[in-house]
């Protein structure tokens, strides 16, 4: 939480608005689990209240513009952003074997939250690609959403520049994992 505070005071010195620091913290829960994302949330109510005794007025930020869809359109759209996200359809073996962690991904995940249009896609991977690299254990996520990243517009070099961030800022394993994921995603498009 101490590295946080000091997060989310660059990000909004640097022109993040409450909205998109919200969003973020709000988005990373899907990777980080409920209980840190509601400690993040509630940090960024701290940054926000001690900046504004300090007379530093934060820009609010949009809301999301449009209604978040509901039931089989819900589905429908979700699935429709992850098959762009991924690079086609999203399939496999714990899909099959959990199909209602299919359904929660689709649904809520890539569409829920995929949908909200206050923080575009590119931004939203940046967080998800941080988030993953500082948490062991999840390679396999990591390098889908290195792969995710790129079909969201992120190019290489931007991919590259996070990872000098991470070791900036977060640690070396984070950057040494986002590296690792980055190599590995840059071998399979070029087919090596």
């Amino acid at each position: 939480m101490v590295k946080l505070c000091a997060a989310l005071n660059h990000g909004l010195d640097a022109g993040l608005t409450i909205s998109d620091s919200r969003e973020i913290l709000v988005q990373l829960y899907a990777y980080a689990g409920f209980p840190r994302s509601l400690n993040a949330l509630a940090e960024l109510m701290k940054v926000q209240e001690g900046r504004k005794h300090r007379g530093i007025q934060d820009a609010a930020g949009p809301a999301p513009a449009r209604p978040i869809p509901t039931g089989a359109a819900l589905l429908a759209a979700g699935t429709a952003n992850q098959t762009t996200l991924s690079g086609g359809p999203v399939k496999g073996p714990v899909l099959d074997f959990a199909p209602a962690i299919d359904e929660y991904l689709k649904t809520h995940l890539f569409g829920d939250i995929f949908e909200r249009d206050n923080l575009d896609w590119k931004s939203r991977e940046l967080a998800t690609v941080s988030m993953l690299a500082a948490l062991p254990g999840v390679e396999a996520q990591l390098q889908a959403h290195m792969r995710i990243s790129m079909n969201a517009g992120l190019t290489e070099e931007q991919l590259r520049e996070l990872c000098v961030l991470l070791e900036e800022r977060v640690d070396e394993d984070a950057a040494r994992r986002a590296r690792e994921a980055l190599e590995r995603q840059l071998a399979v498009a070029s087919g090596r």
